[in-house]
């Protein structure tokens, strides 16, 4: 039975709008906010205190008007581009995602210059026949 439960909120009932279309706008907000303490949980899945905090800051913006767009700059404006679990492709995030793919590329490069170097260099301690063997087979190569 576990298998097919799906994640529990940890919305607390004193936490719960009276009116349902403030509520589901407030559930929807809340799952595209990271919580700070959990990392990898909406506010809306964690049970951390701070979680409850930012839960509570979202239902007091939406009754006092906030729109969603609204809401989410003020929470950005206090917390960081961190705080949203899809952050907007922005420069900062672009450099996070293209990182990796640029030092992989980088350390591809390099391990194949660093072979093909190998591949050519001549051993040493052999003799002036052999070393021109050598050199014979690697210009055969080519």
């Amino acid at each position: 039975m576990l298998l097919f439960a799906g994640p529990v909120a940890a919305v607390q009932p004193d936490e719960v709008l009276d009116d349902p279309v403030l509520e589901e706008r407030a559930r929807e907000l809340s799952k595209g906010l990271r919580c700070l303490v959990c990392r990898n949980e909406s506010i809306d899945e964690s049970n951390a205190g701070l979680a409850r905090d930012l839960r509570l800051l979202v239902r007091e913006r939406l009754v006092a008007g906030d729109t969603d767009e609204e809401l989410i700059d003020y929470v950005v404006d206090r917390y960081g581009e961190y705080v949203l679990l899809n952050p907007p492709a922005s420069g900062s995030t672009l450099l996070l995602w293209g990182a990796p793919l640029a030092l992989l590329l980088l350390g591809a490069g390099v391990a194949t210059a660093h072979i093909t170097r190998q591949r050519r260099a001549v051993p040493d301690g052999l003799s002036d026949a052999e070393e021109a063997r050598v050199r014979e087979l690697l210009k055969a190569e080519d």
